[in-house]
């Protein structure tokens, strides 16, 4: 069975809803769009799924005139690109990076549905976060993404999974960029290079799970099971912890489309 692409999805802001498009552009940073958004709390800090699930039911859609803001029982936002006037040193674990600060408007209504003081800040073009020296070469960028600019999980993976669990669970629990299929579970575990259409992919790390994958996508609840994170405890844990998909830098740009040939190179 030749290994395709079948899905791609991008996270406009860090943490929030997925959307998945049947094909988009490839950047240095990673797919277009992808988590160039981010929200922070008063100190500057990033906010995630990890402590305000809620996040996950905010639909940010890019348009050509900003940012589209969606979220249950809040008024649709266009949010327009900033300009720059307001910068922050916004922290991402390790990372401070200079990002651009949205409207007032727009941080009044992230700070009303997650109920308490936010700002939304952008990654732009004068932003820049290099990825980890011990797993990219110089010159490597990475957007708000928690480390590395893709996500890869094969489909097999998750179906090896559900096998194990009593209710199964989406492939967004585990939030990937690139979504493959015709291969066994966990077959990306051994992939070093492949080629997806006309660019080369180098996979550099196995990627550590935590409880962000207990947060339902449809409801912005846990999963009162602890699932799927308690099921993978028992059967893929590493040695810094709980392993489900592979991090991935890209060696090229380009347009990916789902469809997509995958080629394992190494």
């Amino acid at each position: 069975m030749p290994i395709r692409l079948t899905a791609l999805h991008i996270y406009p802001i860090k943490s929030c809803a997925a959307l998945a498009p049947s094909q988009i552009d490839l950047e240095a940073r990673g797919l277009a769009h992808d988590r160039r958004w981010m929200i922070v709390d008063a100190s500057k800090r990033f906010i995630t799924g990890r402590e305000q699930p809620r996040l996950v039911l905010i639909r940010a859609e890019p348009t050509p005139r900003g940012l589209l803001l969606r979220a249950p029982s809040m008024p649709d936002l266009l949010v327009p690109p900033p300009r720059g006037r307001e910068r922050v040193d916004a922290t991402v674990w390790r990372n401070v990076v200079d990002a651009a600060v949205a409207s007032d408007e727009a941080n009044a209504w992230v700070s009303r549905f997650l109920r308490s003081d936010c700002k939304l800040v952008h990654m732009d073009i004068q932003a820049s976060r290099p990825v980890d020296p011990d797993h990219a070469q110089p010159g490597d960028e990475v957007s708000f993404a928690d480390a590395y600019p893709l996500l890869l999980i094969s489909q097999g993976s998750l179906e090896g999974l559900n096998a194990k669990l009593q209710a199964p669970v989406s492939m967004l629990r585990f939030r990937p960029n690139l979504v493959v299929d015709g291969v066994p579970a966990h077959a990306e575990d051994g992939w070093k290079r492949l080629r997806i259409g006309n660019i080369v992919f180098e996979l550099v790390k196995p990627c550590v799970r935590c409880g962000f994958t207990t947060v339902v996508p449809e409801t912005g609840m846990l999963d009162p099971g602890g699932e799927p994170l308690r099921t993978l405890t028992k059967y893929r844990r590493g040695v810094k912890g709980v392993v489900f998909g592979m991090n991935v830098i890209a060696r090229g740009c380009g347009r990916l489309s789902v469809g997509d040939s995958v080629e394992v190179l190494q």
